[in-house]
């Protein structure tokens, strides 16, 4: 069971794209995507029923191996290791990027977002999600009113050096020849009020690659996901609903996502 999908800021993440899959790939099948920054590979069956052959890639191996094995009956996804800041793909290669949650800790989004850009074809779209510098008080007061990362945990948790501006990835979007056809404020103060630190806490204790880097050594005690859905999502999708009805239009939100595409 893939657990993960009951908490609402990675549930409302996963939402997003499978949206954005239905919206822009319903009418026909992308001859090539990458997944940058597969992680446990929970998102690579469903975006593989998109596209005619899926490269799903992430910095580590660990995670790497479990997603390869997790996925091993999904006949048009392949695995390989990756850097984000220096892919190894030719230019003008796909046609379909997604990256859920990654550009936070690649030490330089604004070179990654210029990687996409380069190796996306013209015509392409990428679904791209971050956790974003207007965080809400509720997600988490400390760092909030201290305006800094004072502690590793709230908006800091899960291996997050820094946040990302969204204003700025606009600017490093257009930079590279991309233009935003979507942005989603995702989880505003009611879901982030839920979340409020003890989500990291219990990643950092139970996630085999807690702080999402490259050379984690392997954790006793560890909880991987499968790719079944659990019966209560619809609980999750309840809240999340109720959340996005109240707050969409704010400008604070856990996190954003992104439609670009490659003029």
């Amino acid at each position: 069971m893939n657990y993960k999908l009951l908490f609402p800021t990675y549930r409302n993440r996963y939402r997003f794209i499978r949206e954005n899959l239905t919206k822009f790939g319903s009418s026909r099948k992308f001859a090539k995507a990458l997944n940058l920054g597969t992680g446990e590979g929970d998102y690579d069956p469903m975006i593989a029923a998109y596209c005619q052959h899926l490269t799903a890639c992430d910095i580590n191996e660990n995670d790497v191996t479990f997603a390869q094995q997790m996925n091993s009956q999904v006949p048009n996804l392949n695995y390989q290791i990756e850097d984000a800041l220096n892919l190894s793909f030719p230019d003008d290669h796909f046609q379909l990027i997604t990256s859920v949650d990654v550009m936070e800790h690649v030490g330089r989004p604004e070179r990654m977002t210029a990687e996409i850009g380069r190796v996306l074809a013209p015509g392409g779209i990428a679904f791209i999600t971050f956790p974003q510098t207007n965080f809400p008080i509720t997600y988490d007061p400390i760092n909030y009113l201290l305006k800094r990362r004072a502690i590793a945990q709230g908006a800091y948790a899960f291996g997050h050096e820094y946040l990302v501006d969204p204003q700025k990835f606009k600017t490093w979007a257009g930079m590279h020849g991309m233009e935003v056809l979507v942005e989603k404020n995702l989880s505003g103060y009611f879901i982030a009020f839920l979340e409020m630190y003890w989500t990291g806490l219990i990643q950092r204790v139970f996630k085999e690659n807690a702080g999402n880097i490259s050379g984690q050594q392997e954790k006793k005690g560890k909880l991987r996901p499968s790719v079944k859905e659990p019966v209560l999502t619809f609980l999750t999708d309840a809240l999340i609903n109720l959340d996005f009805a109240l707050f969409k239009n704010t400008k604070h939100s856990v996190g954003k996502g992104f439609v670009v595409r490659k003029k």
